[in-house]
């Protein structure tokens, strides 16, 4: 028997899902260099780590909150409880807990509440980013629903351009009208980058009758491995390189589509 798509609850538009289908492509990365160069453009942002199994935002930024979302999943505090100042960055976070299996398989009740919850919190920021878990489980379906919009991180490897088309059908059967965006990741060129969204398109356009929008690519830079090791964003020591330059013309184009869309 078909297991039945959850319910789509009330959207925030700007509350921005970023997925990947297949780990190991920098999603977390991006989001958090995302989250960072939208506060440089004076955007209030909350940047959300909604892999609730295997959360490693605040270990990227090097922070260690007191509070994080297992508390909120505990009764013990309310989302905006667990909010943290991030100063380098200039934007806030909510941390989730690593290693916690038991967030994971929370039942869909629970984190339909969850997904609610941080839907009514966007209300009080010009974007929340959502850095979703890797793969299409049932928590990452559940948690892409309130978006807005969800960017899919992707890069050239067959594996990576595969999971990512299961990531956009999926998502196209839960909620046919998805707003979905493509970022390409670790090209080498721009060129590479846009022929890779080339190949990514045109199987969604033959199989799905959808043409995902293109937000552009992310080039390679031996500096992002730099500024994981150092827990800082690529914007605090290399704010001109060409990932940070990148990242903030995707940022320019995913403004440039809200303020459209107002």
């Amino acid at each position: 028997m078909t297991q039945a798509p959850p319910p789509v609850p009330r959207k925030a538009p700007n509350l921005i899902a970023v997925a990947s289908g297949k780990g190991g492509v920098g999603k977390t990365f991006f989001s958090i260099s995302l989250a960072t160069a939208l506060a440089r453009a004076g955007r209030k942002i909350l940047l959300f780590d909604g892999d609730l199994g295997l959360a490693n935002v605040d270990v990227q930024l090097g922070i260690v909150p007191q509070k994080d979302i297992s508390w909120v999943i505990a009764g013990k505090a309310q989302l905006h409880q667990v909010i943290v100042p991030y100063g380098p960055g200039g934007f806030d976070v909510v941390a989730g807990r690593s290693g916690a299996g038991g967030l994971a398989a929370l039942p869909p009740t629970r984190l339909q509440i969850l997904a609610g919850d941080l839907a009514d919190l966007a209300k009080k920021y010009d974007y929340v980013i959502l850095d979703l878990g890797a793969g299409v489980d049932r928590l990452v379906r559940i948690m892409a629903l309130p978006c807005g919009a969800r960017i899919v991180v992707a890069t050239a490897e067959p594996t990576s351009l595969t999971d990512a088309y299961a990531f956009i059908k999926v998502s196209l059967s839960d909620d046919p009208g998805a707003d979905l965006r493509i970022v390409i990741n670790q090209a080498r060129t721009s060129g590479e980058g846009d022929k890779t969204y080339q190949t990514l398109a045109k199987a969604c356009e033959t199989f799905l009758k959808r043409t995902p929008t293109f937000l552009g690519s992310v080039r390679k830079d031996k500096r992002v491995l730099e500024a994981i090791r150092s827990q800082s964003p690529i914007f605090s020591k290399h704010p001109t390189s060409d990932v940070a330059l990148d990242v903030e013309a995707v940022a320019a184009r995913l403004m440039a589509r809200s303020a459209a869309a107002e």
